[in-house]
């Protein structure tokens, strides 16, 4: 199946909304003006885009050698004519505040179906790929979220995988919240050619008990196969953070598909320590589900 495509009969991906993150900064740019990223949200299904930019509550349009708010409209308007011209509706929120608080509210006021936000690839001096309003969002958020890796360190940046879902690997531990992340393949596979299902079994796992983890994934596999996709399958043992990685650079995906499993009652999730690293240090996107609020 090429993405994109819809066989005769079925019906294409129900409309949805979607928020752009933007800091104005070159990632944010690179992101927004990707020809075929803005196309492969139009494949998944949605129409609408919220461009959401928060100033920080410590700067101000007047301090010195700063226009902040010229800039700030000149960008805005750069972006939604781009996001315009390539067939989506736009709305652009301008606020004031903590950046991943601010775009989590909104993106539950407006009952958004995902969060995008750019991040720069990995810095010569760290480790670590993720900045700090894309991390507090994969904290936090409730919404599904991808992170759409940046190249670093350039003037001109590029996307490092220009096609958002084209080729995805979905790492699983079959539990309720990786089932809930497998559901996106119900829209995603309207932009997408390859799956990979990828289950890591640790050395904590008990043996017996539960059905034979191959036998799991074809069943997942047969499950893609009646949405016209088919997967590749593979089990591997060790560490599960450090194995999924270790599975992005053999297969090379566009995107990463992993849930994400909160850890407190409290109001404010957070992520697991597996789907924290895999955000963290991946070398390509992620697309994270979350698990509902309730949860």
């Amino acid at each position: 199946m090429t993405g994109g495509s819809t066989p005769l009969g079925e019906s294409p991906p129900s409309a949805k909304s979607a928020v752009i993150a933007t800091d104005l900064s070159a990632a944010s740019k690179t992101m927004i003006e990707s020809e075929t990223g803005l196309s492969c949200l139009d494949r998944i299904g949605v129409d609408r885009i919220h461009l959401v930019t928060v100033v920080p509550s410590n700067v101000h349009s007047g301090m010195p050698g700063m226009n902040f708010q010229k800039r700030r409209k000149e960008a805005l308007r750069a972006y939604r004519s781009t996001i315009e011209n390539a067939g989506f509706e736009v709305e652009t929120h301008v606020v004031r505040g903590t950046p991943h608080r601010r775009i989590n509210g909104i993106a539950e006021s407006i009952a958004a179906d995902l969060i995008l936000v750019g991040s720069r690839g990995k810095s010569p001096l760290e480790n670590r790929v993720i900045g700090s309003t894309a991390r507090n969002l994969a904290r936090t958020t409730v919404v599904p979220l991808l992170v759409d890796r940046i190249e670093r360190g350039v003037d001109d940046p590029d996307p490092i995988r220009r096609h958002l879902f084209k080729r995805t690997l979905f790492a699983t531990d079959f539990s309720e919240n990786a089932e809930r992340a497998f559901q996106a393949f119900e829209y995603l596979r309207h932009a997408t050619e390859e799956v990979t299902l990828v289950h890591v079994e640790s050395p904590k796992d008990d043996a017996g008990g539960e059905a034979d983890p191959d036998e799991r994934l074809a069943d997942l596999a047969d499950r893609l196969g009646d949405w016209g996709l088919d997967a590749r399958t593979e089990v591997r043992r060790g560490d599960p953070a450090k194995e999924i990685l270790a599975a992005e650079t053999e297969y090379d995906p566009s995107t990463l598909l992993v849930g994400s499993r909160g850890r407190s009652r409290l109001r404010r999730l957070l992520l697991g320590s597996v789907s924290e690293e895999v955000v963290a240090r991946a070398t390509g996107n992620v697309f994270l589900v979350p698990p509902p609020r309730t949860a």
